[in-house]
Parts: C-alpha cells; sequence; structure tokens
C-alpha cells in the first residue's frame, strides 16, 4: 500500500504529517468560526424576520439597519474582507495570519450568509401556525421559540448545511494569504512547487469532507422533518 502510494502521490507520501496537520487545521477553523457564526447568523436572523414588515415585532428602524449590514457584508468579496480586516484581527487576536487569524475574518464572510438563510428557513413557517399562537396569548419570546424555530428546525438545519460547505470553501481561501487549513497546503506545495498530486489529495480530502457534511445533514433533515 505504502509503495502504491509513494508511487501515486511522491510529494504527499514524502510530507504526511503535513497534511494531516493541515486537514486538522481546517477543521480547527470550520468548527470554531463555525459556531460563533451559527449564533449570531441565528440571532440576526430571527432579529431580521420578527423586525419586518410582516413580523410579530415590527420595527422599521432595527430592521433596515440590520438588512443594510447584511448586504454590505454579503456584497465584499471574501478575498478583499480577509486583506480589509486585517488591522482589526491583529487589534483582536494579535495575529493576521495562521488558523488563529483566519477565525475573525471567516466569521465575518459567514454571518451573513447563514442570517440569510435563518431568514429564508423563517419565513417558510405557516402564518397560520404564527396567528393562532398569537390568538392563544402567546409572546413574542415563546412565539419564537414555539412556532419559528421549531416549525422551521429541517430548513435551519439545511441552511446549517449549506453554509458549512461555503465555509470550507472559504478556509481554502483563507489559505491563499497564510491562513493556514488545506488552502495554505495545496498553495504552497500544489500551486508554487507545482507538486500536483498534493493538489489533487488535497482536493480528495475536501470533497470526503463536503460529502460527510452532505450525509450528516441530509440524515438530520430526515429526522426532524414531519
Amino acid at each position: 500500500m505504502n509503495e502504491i502510494l509513494h508511487i501515486l502521490l511522491p510529494n504527499v507520501s514524502a510530507k504526511p504529517n503535513e497534511i494531516i496537520d493541515a486537514t486538522l487545521q481546517t477543521v480547527n477553523m470550520m468548527v470554531l468560526s463555525g459556531a460563533i457564526s451559527l449564533i449570531f447568523g441565528l440571532i440576526f436572523g430571527v432579529i431580521v424576520v420578527v423586525t419586518s414588515p410582516r413580523g410579530i415585532l415590527k420595527n422599521a428602524v432595527i430592521y433596515n439597519i440590520m438588512d443594510k449590514l447584511i448586504n454590505v457584508f454579503r456584497s465584499i468579496p471574501f478575498v478583499i474582507l480577509l486583506a480589509a480586516l486585517i488591522p482589526f484581527t491583529r487589534m483582536v487576536v494579535g495575529t493576521a495570519i495562521g488558523t488563529k487569524g483566519a477565525i475573525l475574518p471567516l466569521v465575518f464572510g459567514t454571518v451573513p450568509f447563514f442570517t440569510r438563510q435563518i431568514e429564508s428557513a423563517l419565513y417558510e413557517v405557516d402564518k397560520g401556525l404564527i396567528e393562532a399562537a398569537q390568538s392563544m396569548g402567546s409572546s413574542p419570546i415563546e412565539i419564537i421559540f414555539r412556532v419559528y424555530l421549531r416549525e422551521s428546525l429541517p430548513g435551519i438545519i439545511r441552511g446549517v448545511q449549506i453554509t458549512f460547505i461555503s465555509l470550507l470553501g472559504l478556509t481554502a481561501m483563507a489559505g491563499a494569504i497564510g491562513g493556514g487549513g488545506l488552502g495554505d497546503f495545496a498553495i504552497r506545495y500544489g500551486h508554487q512547487r507545482n507538486q500536483t498530486d498534493v493538489t489533487y489529495a488535497t482536493v480528495i480530502i475536501i470533497l470526503i469532507m463536503v460529502s460527510l457534511i452532505q450525509g450528516l445533514g441530509n440524515k438530520a433533515i430526515k429526522k426532524t422533518t414531519h
């Protein structure tokens, strides 16, 4: 087996520890930035929906501010956002390179995307259920948790699934400016040193990770759909 790997992937087999470390760095970036993004994205998504013109807590000022901020950050290409946030990242975490320096830009790039996913999922909730809860005297907090979030759970899970797949692509882009992970590994060896087998290996690993996210997400959606 080792001989076959050495023949097919000579440069990869020469640095197994590095590709393992790069994979772990990518997973680390995804888990940390993903967890933070899911929390803020869920909160912002709920705020946008309930304060919208058709929401249960209509507030034009809050809605317009949130909507415009989300649109601004979503319209900035992630590579440009990475560069623009370098001074702020250094101020907050002390460095703008490596896995640690990539977390903050990844959060800024993912939160607006996930917020829109949450917004879309919540808007799919049947208005009749919301009106029924209001007629029964449920408070806004009760409607948010018992109706909005509960009824839109499959859509939220689908949004999480899509967000993590997108986030995996962003971690690879973060490697372009020294963010570490598989993107950095592929650029340093696959592109700059023309080691094509390294590029193919990173692509295969990323495809496996995407398949795992897709598979787990689909199972969760099936279990929560009623």
